[in-house]
């Protein structure tokens, strides 16, 4: 008898599949995350994120009287797994909505599965375009690799005052290279002129021959769209080769303590896109940060701000629902507005992505630091 996970309040409770009964008393939501894999450290956090925001309406009394039970299944950072774990949650767990995943290649697989099952899903996370198009039943609470792809070209431009960019990227992935492209255009219309621009591939380890290429070019920033993991081994090797830390630009994939851990010295002065920070001055995200201390002892990092956003945000919409359906949830969704949370004031747009500030990071000893915000529009 294969048993499973599930997370009620934050305690894990091991139940065997074959002996569970619906309890009309619980609102099942599912979860799907990378909590093993290279990805882990994105799917733990979130998971941390969600599992607060859960035990914080359950202590509150529950919704509409009924406590929320949630499922969390572990996709192994795999895009065929991410598919497999929603429609297991859909069909044997039966429940009513999805939050779920971090990497948008597992949310356009995980996304697919729930559209077609008419069950609402929403991703805390991930930012390429794609995710939510031509999917009525897929939300999300980050902004799009568009918005974050013209901001950045702005600061980059505007901010910093560089004209002359080098971009760099993986390009076998949808997250980097729709981040890259979208940068590039943006870039090029401010003015700005594109000095290098190089694409490696998947699985790579070895970035010398690029990085010499790059530093070749004379840019004066050097946009890196790519995931902590490989930033990490591209820093310290930039920093064999003479290219500081201070030159590189990044996006959201880039926050994780690993960076700070394997690369905090190379990335200094480096600065990056994210929808928060530990020091954003807004009241929601204190308040968070005080729970999220208070429960795990530590500084909360981004990807469990976001987590508790898209819980706190999907409990809301149940609440509101005239009932607890997967229709009735997904239309109240729709009608979120103004709803303030770690990561800043959320709205859903037409598309069902997130309109919200977009925060610049910024890498100073060895800590991630606010340094502005940026409109998205």
């Amino acid at each position: 008898m294969i048993s499973r996970r599930h997370f009620s309040s934050g305690f894990a409770i091991v139940l065997a599949t074959g002996c569970e009964k619906k309890n009309d008393q619980e609102i099942v939501v599912g979860g799907y995350f990378s909590l093993s894999g290279p990805d882990s450290t994105f799917g733990n956090d979130s998971k941390e994120g969600i599992e607060l925001a859960t035990e914080e309406v359950n202590a509150a009394g529950g919704i509409k009287g009924k406590k929320i039970r949630l499922v969390v299944e572990d996709d192994k950072s795999t895009t065929q797994e991410a598919s497999q774990k929603v429609r297991q949650l859909i069909d044997r767990d039966k429940v009513v909505a999805v939050l779920g995943e971090v990497a948008s290649s597992r949310s356009l697989a995980g996304g697919l599965v729930a559209n077609q099952a008419k069950i609402p899903m929403l991703t805390p996370s991930s930012s390429a375009i794609e995710v939510t198009q031509g999917r009525e039943w897929v939300f999300r609470t980050s902004y799009t690799d568009d918005l974050q792809g013209r901001a950045l070209a702005r600061f980059v431009k505007d901010e910093l005052k560089k004209t002359k960019v080098g971009i760099f990227y993986v390009a076998q992935d949808t997250y980097s290279s729709g981040l890259a492209k979208t940068f590039r255009e943006a870039f090029k219309k401010l003015g700005g002129e594109i000095v290098v621009d190089k694409g490696y591939q998947k699985g790579e380890t070895n970035y010398r021959t690029y990085l010499s290429e790059l530093k070749a070019a004379n840019p004066e920033a050097i946009f890196v769209p790519n995931y902590y993991g490989d930033m990490v081994l591209i820093a310290r090797q930039a920093k064999e080769i003479g290219i500081p830390g201070s030159m590189f630009v990044g996006g959201d994939g880039w926050v994780s303590s690993n960076l700070l851990e394997g690369a905090g010295a190379e990335l200094e002065g480096a600065h990056f896109t994210n929808p928060y920070a530990p020091d954003v001055p807004w009241p929601s995200s204190k308040k968070f940060n005080d729970a999220y201390k208070a429960k795990y002892k530590r500084e909360p990092p981004a990807f469990a701000a976001q987590g508790y956003d898209g819980a706190r945000v999907l409990y809301d919409a149940i609440a509101r629902a005239p009932q607890v359906t997967p229709e009735a949830i997904r239309k109240a969704l729709t009608e979120t507005k103004d709803f303030q949370g770690a990561t800043g004031t959320i709205t859903f747009d037409a598309e069902r992505n997130a309109e919200k500030a977009i925060v610049v990071v910024m890498v100073k000893d060895k800590k991630f630091t606010f340094k502005t915000q940026l409109d998205p529009r």
